[in-house]
């Protein structure tokens, strides 16, 4: 974490400053250091740092002045005042005026390196909490497995842990590409969190911005500044899934992030230094969007330095009753219904079926079994009703997916009432997704 902690030394003595750094440096922290108040700002102008060491009393802007100018323009960074013992009394006003502490000239440094240790356990707090948040969300996936293609899958995953080469997850919709990516951060020894981005669900110039951050008035609506997530996920893992989607003029801007790992927010042109595990995810054919221009190829070869394709979940079949056991008991505990029984038609449904939306839909046909099951029973007239039509015997493999696809769509939207958000939340895909679906499948129904 010391290494991720950026500290900015304010001294207008050039020895104090020097001590300041090479004792903090000795802690793994990175650091810089401003003659002056205005210099301090100058550089909090150009960077970002977590931490500012203050002295009290320097010539031109002091302590109390520069500290005022740091909570006026950024609350995030945290200032420790240095004063003498003769301006204790200053240094009590520097607290109310916000500061997180101070430390005097000539004590022992050991205080002052345990008072910015509680600077960076606040900051590692902040956003642990936020992880934990966002993590929470995706409990309830299995990685266990006990199928070989799958374990290849996490025999890769796994040795790409250990560097930090751009990683390449292909898969169809559903098969968990965003769990194999936090796979990799959990075992990577990246301390930072885990920062994920669904580059259709955005538009180009909110991507622009979820991704970059932007200054306050760098367009309208943009009534205060922004960390965008390449600087949240700085020290972590930034996880860009649907990347196939992203328009051309955001390629070349995540191109010479990723070679120079420089990023500028909107409406700055200050440089900001990123250091993350760069992982990116898609269902689609990206030789084919490369030859259509709607990828760019030497972003292709950038990212696709170790490439991972997850099988679909028919052809790891082995895994269907972990999955099917695991669901029923998340799903119980949600909807708290204890389930007594599940009727043998449906079990050798879930256990037969060729599952086109993949893990994603077989939680779905789980969830919907259990919402609507009657005295702890699983009952096979809640089955979805493709499962009994037999019109799918002389298809093809890709028309089955399609029909089966288009009746799944058509039922949940039907359910919801045409509710587009809430069928969009419900199938597991963004309302943009649905509104292609809809278009590609020439689904045209009525209330």
């Amino acid at each position: 974490m010391n290494s991720q902690f950026k500290i900015l030394v304010v001294d207008d003595e050039i020895e104090y400053q020097e001590v300041y750094k090479m004792i903090l440096e000795d802690e793994g922290y990175i650091v810089d250091t401003a003659s002056s108040g205005k210099k301090a700002l100058e550089k909090l102008e150009r960077e970002y740092f977590n931490l500012v060491l203050a002295d009290l009393i320097m010539e031109g802007m002091n302590g109390i002045d520069l500290l005022k100018e740091i909570k006026k323009k950024d609350g995030e960074t945290e200032v420790i005042i240095v004063t003498g013992y003769g301006s204790i009394e200053s240094a009590v006003e520097a607290i109310k005026q916000g500061a997180f502490s101070y430390f005097i000239k000539d004590h022992d440094p050991e205080e002052l390196i345990l008072e910015i240790k509680k600077v960076r356990d606040i900051f590692k707090l902040k956003f642990e909490n936020k992880t934990l948040k966002e993590e929470n969300k995706e409990k309830g996936y299995l990685i266990e497995t006990n199928s070989l293609k799958f374990k290849e899958v996490l025999e890769v995953a796994a040795k790409a842990a250990k560097s930090d080469s751009s990683i390449f997850i292909t898969g169809e919709s559903g098969v968990g590409k965003e769990i194999i990516a936090r796979y990799i951060h959990n075992l990577s020894l990246r301390e930072g969190k885990f920062v994920p981005v669904n580059c259709q669900a955005l538009s180009e110039n909110l991507l622009e911005s979820e991704l970059f951050g932007h200054e306050k008035g760098s367009f309208t609506g943009a009534i205060e500044k922004r960390i965008g997530r390449f600087e949240e996920a700085n020290g972590g893992t930034l996880f860009l899934d649907e990347i196939g989607e992203m328009p051309i003029s955001i390629q070349i801007k995540l191109l010479r992030a990723l070679d120079t790992k420089i990023i500028e927010r909107i409406g700055s042109n200050r440089p900001i230094e990123v250091d993350l595990r760069f992982i990116t995810a898609t269902n689609k054919d990206m030789q084919e969007s490369i030859k259509k221009g709607d990828f760019r190829q030497d972003l292709y070869f950038r990212i696709n330095t170790i490439p991972i394709r997850i099988p679909p979940l028919r052809e790891r079949r082995e895994d269907l009753p972990m999955f099917i056991d695991f669901f029923l008991n998340k799903y119980e505990k949600e909807t708290k219904k204890r389930i007594l029984k599940v009727e043998d038609e449906v079990m050798n449904f879930l256990l037969s079926y060729d599952y086109p939306g993949n893990i994603r839909e077989l939680r779905n046909i789980i969830e919907r079994l259990i919402v609507l099951s009657d005295d702890g029973v699983i009952r096979k007239k809640y089955l979805p009703e493709y499962q009994k039509n037999s019109r799918y015997s002389s298809l093809t493999l890709k028309e089955y997916r399609e029909l089966v696809e288009k009746d799944y769509i058509e039922k949940t939207l039907l359910e919801f009432e045409l509710d587009k958000d809430l069928a969009s939340d419900f199938l597991g895909i963004s309302k943009r997704q649905l509104y292609n679906k809809i278009s590609e499948y020439d689904i045209n129904l009525v209330k």
